[in-house]
């Protein structure tokens, strides 16, 4: 069985609204989850504040994140081609204001049920770290071929976990997820635009 590539012809591309309107409702359903799992599962979210420690943090693991991707995108070709295919089908119908909502609302969302109310109410442990960061990773399998995806997104669910358990504040894994989706969403399409420049040379 082979991989379906994004310029495969029996790939249905997405269109904008499809993807942003895909976001939107994957985001509320998320928030729903955390919502009703504080309200009927007796948990308390983890805490947040808003302030220069917590946004420096957030912002330095952000872009050590960042970093390391890039490092595992070159080194690992499955892991170069599961992100290669995720970001086309993702990033191609997105124009540039868009991407601010593709940082923001899986940050948002995402951190809160993960980070926010799944590792308390399993354990502020390396159980709960360990279980939160293999549901985050689940989150972003869309096909078992992808499982390289899933795999480095695991590994990110527990660095982002890690600094929740060591600072106590939501906020860093929170500003960390919304810079790593911005860095890599804008490397993506900076590099669209700079091959589609050489390619009218």
């Amino acid at each position: 069985m082979t991989e379906q590539l994004p310029n495969d012809p029996q790939l249905e591309p997405f269109t904008r609204t499809q993807i942003l309107m895909g976001m939107g409702v994957t985001a509320i359903v998320l928030f729903g989850i955390a919502k009703l799992w504080l309200y009927f599962g007796n948990v308390t979210r983890l805490g947040w504040g808003w302030d220069g420690v917590a946004i420096a943090g957030g912002v330095g693991l952000g872009l050590a994140i960042s970093a390391t991707s890039s490092v595992v995108y070159r080194l690992w070709p499955g892991y170069r081609r599961c992100a290669d295919f995720y970001l086309q089908i993702v990033l191609e119908p997105l124009v540039w204001p868009d991407l601010v909502w593709l940082g923001l609302l899986p940050g948002l969302s995402e951190e809160l049920l993960f980070r926010g109310v799944m590792l308390p109410a399993i354990g502020l442990n390396a159980v709960g770290l360990i279980l939160s960061s293999l549901c985050f990773g689940v989150l972003h399998l869309s096909g078992l071929q992808q499982w390289p995806y899933m795999v480095w997104a695991t590994v990110v669910g527990l660095i982002l976990g890690g600094s929740a358990l060591v600072t106590g504040n939501l906020f860093v894994p929170i500003t960390a997820h919304i810079v790593t989706n911005l860095i890599s969403s804008v490397l993506w399409k900076l590099g669209k635009t700079g091959n589609e420049g050489r390619s009218v040379d």
